[in-house]
């Protein structure tokens, strides 16, 4: 490349910035004013015995906030209720998340409607479906009677949500179905970018459906599932809504998350020092786990 192709790139990059600067600017202030700045305020918090509401002038304590987290009980059970529910439910809604957009991507009448059905409980509040799903889950709820229905009366009706062993798998189901429409819009922006021609050219090679779509479908989502995966996997740490309104952490901590562990801390004992050590320790854990799914999928990715 000669000098005056350099300039002329260089020239091209430099155009391209400045136009995209106005565009990147707002989402850079709120960025940097709802996410940095209480971030590093945060970061300093933990450093202090700072409490919610008392007289007493907040005073640097060093690192006994974080000494005390190696032995809080509560926030390991929480932690790895937190790691248990990522392991289920990522896979689960992305593989659901795939092949709802799969069906509806085909070209069949009524496919807009099906499209409008799966994305509808993204686009209700976490709340409002929660609330909904307690009083399904109840022992005298719409499900204990189906499927007391389906066995003939066969079936003893069980408080979901109460019962140690299925509480947790009960809000990772509801979780799964109302966070799989997002998912499986993205899936479907990516399916539709797929060139027919690969389609029609695999065809023509002798290539059934279950190998166009091993060998053309998934690699060309490969970036779109990257995305999938590590989006799925923040919002599933994020855990909080579902919990804190169906079991508040129970039955006896079975449902327990570090979401829930830091609100109790923060605003219910006041221990606001605490758990902003709580919270930055969280979120190194959870960008840790994303660098590394990131990794591990870049390494993936080379081997196509």
């Amino acid at each position: 490349m000669n000098k005056a192709e350099k300039s002329r790139k260089m020239s091209y990059k430099q155009r391209g910035l400045k136009q995209a600067l106005p565009f990147l600017l707002p989402a850079s202030i709120l960025l940097f004013v709802f996410l940095i700045i209480p971030f590093f305020f945060a970061f300093y918090l933990s450093f202090t015995n700072t409490r919610l509401i008392s007289p007493i002038p907040p005073r640097f304590v060093g690192f006994s906030n974080y000494v005390r987290m190696l032995g809080d009980d509560l926030f390991g059970k929480a932690l790895l209720n937190n790691f248990y529910f990522v392991a289920i439910v990522v896979p689960l809604q992305t593989i659901f998340a795939l092949f709802l957009a799969i069906l509806v991507n085909q070209k069949i009448k009524g496919s807009t409607t099906f499209r409008t059905i799966y994305f509808l409980p993204t686009v209700t509040t976490m709340v409002v479906v929660a609330v909904i799903w307690t009083f399904l889950y109840h022992p005298e709820g719409t499900i204990n009677a189906i499927l007391s229905f389906i066995t003939f009366g066969n079936w003893e009706p069980i408080d979901f949500l109460s019962t140690e062993r299925i509480a947790f798998p009960t809000i990772m189901f509801l979780s799964i179905w109302q966070g799989v429409g997002f998912q499986m819009l993205i899936f479907l922006a990516g399916l539709q970018e797929i060139p027919e021609s690969l389609y029609e050219a695999a065809t023509i090679d002798g290539a059934n459906k279950w190998k166009q779509f091993i060998y053309i479908t998934l690699p060309q989502l490969k970036n779109t599932s990257i995305f999938v995966i590590i989006s799925t996997t923040i919002l599933a740490f994020k855990l909080f809504d579902q919990v804190y309104i169906m079991t508040s952490g129970g039955p006896n901590y079975s449902t327990y998350t570090v979401m829930l562990h830091i609100y109790n801390q923060g605003f219910r004992m006041q221990n606001v020092g605490y758990a902003s050590s709580l919270t930055v320790i969280f979120f190194l854990i959870i960008l840790g786990v994303s660098l590394i799914q990131r990794i591990l999928l870049r390494e993936e990715r080379e081997v196509f």
